[in-house]
């Protein structure tokens, strides 16, 4: 894994995603000083290359005086470390100081879509793709990259044509998540997908993928096929990201990742400590994360694709205690079963390929198929 530490300027969104698990609306706001303490602590830190992620809740409520002050101490003061940067937004304060500022950074952008306007504006509320469609042609003006995460819920998965549809049409790379049950709702399964759904749409991208490969990029896929081809994940999902990932809270604190942040059983240390990554390994938080890989150790050990995945995502594998209304781990991802399907169908569909280019007998050429193979996907570029 590569060095990554997300920044998280505020907890709080102005949209109001009906599947949300994140948001804080009480959020402070991230200060120049904290910034200016994360450069302190990230000086002698650790060595080789970062990576910057503004994420949220919604990091532009933080305001263009906050990123034209935090991108040049980041850059400058930590030039030894060759940041790079990337942000999370849902584009809605997108303006063109913003993106002008972005775009002499070279920061690509992550945002949220689920799909043409009635489906997305059902899932995340009336107005949400127009406010995003507008941030981002600003941002396409001034030459940045965009790309989409699409969420898949108990509502939207069975409209996965429609949508895959729609990113096609749109020239839009698509990125996607499965709905989990919600940690902080009364009803957390309203939104959420089963394992086996979210493989079966997993395998149906696949195949629109290889069929399309020319006209749309699914990072999914592409993250699958590499990790099958390297015997081992590429993204934090299918990785042991511990110590390689953090994430800063607006207030300072560091947490192993974004989607911990404001759960205090997860705080490993604050900035202004300047805490080595020894004394953060002897954080509470560090020790339950390292306790969930040897379980995934454990049980994962007679799976043939636990070097694909490493039992997928820590957070994902939380659950909410109905007794003591705390957060535990008690398994691994639980995705577990989707991460098997699509696995296997790569595998499968590889070992075919594999098996029937065989050099044809009495010199024969064999005919070149229109469609993409497999071995295209696991070797396409980054």
């Amino acid at each position: 894994m590569a060095f990554h530490v997300m920044i998280i300027p505020s907890m709080d969104c102005p949209s109001n995603c009906s599947y949300c698990w994140g948001v804080d609306k009480e959020s402070d706001l991230m200060s120049l000083e904290t910034i200016e303490e994360v450069v302190k602590w990230l000086k002698n830190f650790r060595k080789g290359p970062v990576t910057f992620t503004f994420h949220g809740g919604e990091p532009l409520l933080a305001g263009y005086d906050f990123y034209k002050k935090s991108l040049p101490l980041l850059s400058q003061q930590l030039s030894h470390l060759k940041p790079a940067f990337a942000i999370q937004t849902n584009l809605w304060l997108m303006n063109e100081e913003l993106a002008q500022l972005f775009a002499e950074y070279n920061i690509p952008i992550g945002s949220s879509l689920d799909g043409p306007q009635d489906i997305n504006d059902f899932q995340r509320g009336k107005g949400y793709y127009e406010k995003t469609m507008q941030g981002y042609k600003i941002a396409r003006e001034k030459g940045l990259r965009v790309s989409f995460i699409s969420t898949f819920t108990s509502h939207s998965i069975k409209l996965k044509e429609e949508i895959f549809k729609f990113f096609l049409d749109n020239n839009l790379d698509l990125k996607l998540h499965p709905a989990l049950p919600s940690l902080r709702s009364e009803n957390p399964d309203k939104w959420s997908i089963s394992p086996e759904e979210y493989g079966e749409l997993l395998v149906y991208l696949l195949d629109e993928y290889l069929e399309h490969i020319d006209d749309i990029e699914i990072k999914n896929i592409d993250h699958l096929c590499k990790g099958v081809f390297m015997r081992r994940g590429v993204v934090c999902t299918y990785a042991d990201c511990v110590g390689d990932t953090f994430a800063i809270g607006p207030d300072g604190n560091i947490y192993p990742c974004y989607r911990f942040v404001g759960m205090e059983e997860y705080v490993m240390g604050h900035v202004s400590n300047n805490p080595t990554m020894e004394e953060l390994s002897q954080s509470p938080a560090w020790k339950s994360l390292h306790q969930w890989m040897d379980l995934v150790d454990e049980e994962c050990a007679e799976c043939k694709y636990i070097k694909f995945c490493r039992g997928g995502c820590p957070y994902n594998a939380l659950t909410l205690d109905k007794k003591t209304r705390k957060m535990k781990i008690d398994g691994v991802d639980h995705q577990c079963e989707a991460y098997k399907i699509i696995f296997s169908e790569i595998s499968n569909r590889a070992n075919k390929e594999f098996l029937s280019s065989s050099i044809p007998l009495f010199g024969g050429s064999k005919p070149k198929s229109k469609k993409a193979s497999i071995m295209d996907l696991m070797l396409k570029s980054s």
